[in-house]
């Protein structure tokens, strides 16, 4: 691991190496977070940003308490990557623009229709849902939102495989190079949102007691928006393929912002990740987006406590939102809002977004990567170049 693990205070550490830029009002987040009673240790991860109270990309562990909170309120917030049969040498980018339309709305009948048509386990998944969120005590109105992306970081992405880095024990179709690949960044949408909003102005921030009544009432809440969330991403993928006529594999899907039971450093105890992708499974990608590529990588499970089992979550912010327009505005970086760096399409119909995700207000990537690789966290088994990104319309909230 060398010296890509360092320690910032008693109980935070970060995954960095020693040339990557970390900003310090996020490190400041950091520690001040990890002196929360019951906590036991914090680790930024190399996308480590400041949020709103606490830090984004970073994992916590806690024993006795947990604070949802710090969860946030896109519970379940996750990635899913899916293999296709749209050949690469066929695609054109005018087509797969125009067929995948506008993703920005619900889902209206007729298109459920076509989707229940092409994938029958469509309505038995949508059926679960309703039921999740009924037991949990969640209204059901929130399964207007399944099958949208919403906005801020999230995409769906269209991409190619740009490198097969170790073939071994990557599934065939991903590492296969005549095919598309399909990416989706979504999470619970309002419903998150919701179940963090009434918590807060019923608890506040001061966290819950494990055993407490709040605790399990919030933790069932939890699980039935992460339920949510990957039936959101499953909903979303299942309209692009009916549109693009294509078919679809699930090969990855995974949460980044959750709260876990867990058992670490001998203790049982709470981990927290917001913003950070889970050690789980033989794979994970860590997308880059838009401008950037996007990495699947194998997780070294030897080297998991070091990061409290952590990765992660892509880039990390570079600039604040509300900075991007006049940096980028008047750097002239901009020029064709509808093209990507590496030559892709962008479909995003709001400008201040488009500026707000613009590849410059992100950390490079690559550092990123070689920061996880750097502390032995991570081996690096393929690249895949953007093709095509949806984020808005901008035609319907």
């Amino acid at each position: 691991m060398g010296n890509f693990i360092s320690s910032v205070a008693d109980r935070a550490t970060v995954v960095a190496s020693p040339r990557l830029w970390l900003e310090g009002a996020a490190i400041q987040q950091l520690i001040k977070t990890s002196q929360l009673p019951g906590m036991v240790r914090a680790v930024g991860m190399p996308d480590l940003h400041p949020g709103r109270g606490y830090p984004v990309g970073a994992a916590f562990f806690s024993v006795g308490r947990l604070y949802p909170a710090l969860v946030g309120s896109d519970i379940g917030c996750g990635v899913s990557v899916w293999s296709t049969d749209l050949p690469v040498a066929k695609h054109k980018l005018d087509k797969l623009d125009r067929l995948i339309g506008n993703l920005d709305g619900p889902i209206e009948e007729g298109e459920r229709d076509r989707i229940a048509a092409a994938l029958p386990e469509a309505e038995q998944r949508l059926q679960k849902l309703a039921a999740t969120l009924s037991s949990a005590g969640l209204d059901a109105k929130h399964l207007r939102g399944a099958g949208t992306i919403g906005r801020g970081n999230h995409f769906a992405e269209i991409q190619r495989l740009e490198r097969l880095v170790d073939g071994a024990g990557v599934p065939e179709a991903l590492a296969d190079a005549k095919r598309l690949k399909l990416v989706v960044h979504s999470g619970s949408r309002g419903l998150g949102e919701s179940i963090l909003r009434d918590h807060v102005d019923a608890f506040g921030h001061a966290g819950l007691d494990q055993d407490s009544d709040a605790a399990r009432a919030y933790l069932a809440r939890h699980a039935a928006a992460v339920a949510f969330a990957e039936t959101n991403r499953w909903l979303i993928a299942a309209r692009i393929c009916v549109r693009l006529g294509m078919e679809a594999v699930l090969q990855v899907d995974i949460n980044h912002n959750t709260v876990t039971r867990e058992r670490l450093e001998a203790q049982d105890g709470w981990v927290h990740r917001k913003g950070a992708t889970p050690m789980a499974g033989d794979l994970v990608l860590i997308p880059g987006s838009r401008d950037h590529l996007s990495y699947l990588v194998a997780p070294i499970a030897e080297a998991a406590a070091a990061s409290l089992g952590s990765l992660a979550h892509g880039a990390g912010r570079k600039w604040g939102r509300a900075d991007c327009k006049g940096r980028l505005g008047k750097s002239g970086l901009l020029k064709d809002l509808g093209k990507g760096a590496l030559g892709s399409r962008i479909i995003c119909n709001d400008k201040d977004l488009v500026f707000e995700e613009a590849g410059a207000a992100y950390k490079p990537i690559d550092t990123v990567m070689a920061s996880l690789a750097g502390a032995g966290l991570v081996k690096v088994v393929a690249e895949f170049r953007p093709v095509l990104t949806y984020k808005t319309r901008g035609e319907c909230c």
